[in-house]
């Protein structure tokens, strides 16, 4: 078996380096449904959603989010983790019966951790929840 020379060794483990970081830089997108028993405390409702995210790797947020059974006054992403609340860290616009993020919008740094690690939430508000009456955790895998 023939070795290489110390510099092809450098340029293939630059290449295998660069090869690994484009597989990390891949954007993550993910489903999640909305329902009223994911809200803290829960809703009492049988309106339901469901948020089309996508979160790229630097940091840009895509959203799309639809409801049915409700009228919906605002929505956006939320850090929390699963069973408490927490703030606004993405609000969407709303358009017709749909909502979706800013062209521009992006999370900090914290907040992109939080979402790697499941602690950031969707939920929708109405008149009759304005503390939200729907909710769905993101994975962020």
């Amino acid at each position: 078996m023939r070795t290489l020379p110390q510099t092809h060794k450098h340029i293939a483990t630059a290449i295998l380096a660069v090869i690994a970081a484009c597989g990390s830089m891949a954007a993550m997108s993910e489903t999640v449904t909305l329902t009223g028993s994911n809200e803290v405390p829960p809703a009492t409702t049988s309106a339901t959603g469901t948020a089309n995210i996508t979160v790229g790797a630097d940091r840009s947020v895509k959203a799309t989010v639809t409801t049915t059974g409700m009228t919906a006054t605002a929505s956006h992403i939320h850090m929390g983790a699963a069973g408490s609340n927490g703030p606004v860290v993405v609000p969407f616009t709303k358009s017709g019966d749909t909502f979706s993020a800013a062209p521009d919008a992006k999370l900090t740094e914290e907040q992109y951790a939080a979402y790697k690690a499941g602690k950031l939430y969707v939920n929708v508000h109405s008149a009759k929840d304005p503390g939200g009456e729907i909710r769905g955790q993101l994975k962020g895998s």
